[in-house]
């Protein structure tokens, strides 16, 4: 089972998480991330947020990246959106 636990921050404040659960077997891990992410905008109302060089080396290397107000085309009123994997199968 994939598990990615979505949460916008503004002032060090959690304000909103949602946690997507895919336990599809048949979708590499990218499809899981980029599908989870979608749900997770679509669960808080936003725009899919621009992957930056610096969110594909964090998520990488900590499976946890946080998108700020460049990773947005419109303007945003929190300070980042996290996302993280918290559980997945190997």
């Amino acid at each position: 089972m994939f598990r990615l636990w979505g949460k916008i921050w503004k002032d060090n404040h959690l304000l909103q998480d949602i946690t997507i659960v895919d336990a599809a077997e048949d979708k590499n891990r990218t499809k899981k991330v980029f599908d989870a992410l979608e749900e997770v905008c679509y669960a808080f109302d936003l725009s899919k947020p621009i992957w930056l060089d610096k969110n594909i080396k964090e998520f990488q290397r900590h499976d946890k990246t946080q998108f700020g107000k460049d990773s947005f085309v419109e303007q945003i009123s929190f300070d980042c959106l996290e996302i993280q994997v918290i559980e997945e199968d190997w």
